[in-house]
């Protein structure tokens, strides 16, 4: 039987597919961040649905970053999960030239 890790690997030798899972990054984590605010909280995804008013399979959905939530949801998450909401902007570190200035 082969194991996902086995595939993933293999799959990363190709470069179409590590073009494609680097452009995932960003929403890989974002799912993995609501999975542990959930955990943390010792939540099921079906409680965390009830405290936010909404379903189970919503919830999945957004772990499985199936969908892109809005800042709103996320304020939801924090609040049913006691965790505070952090955004912020970071240096993108692949990009070197400096921003354009507006005027």
């Amino acid at each position: 039987m082969t194991k996902i890790n086995d595939l993933h690997n293999k799959g990363m030798q190709d470069k179409t597919y590590q073009e494609a899972y680097d452009a995932l990054e960003d929403e890989f984590a974002l799912a993995a961040a609501l999975i542990e605010a959930r955990s943390r909280a010792g939540l099921t995804q079906g409680e965390l649905a009830e405290r936010m008013h909404t379903t189970q399979s919503v919830v999945a959905r957004l772990e499985g970053g199936h969908i892109m939530p809005t800042t709103r949801t996320l304020e939801k998450i924090a609040k049913a999960t006691g965790s505070r909401l952090k955004i912020s902007f970071e240096p993108d570190i692949a990009n070197h030239s400096p921003p354009e200035q507006s005027r």
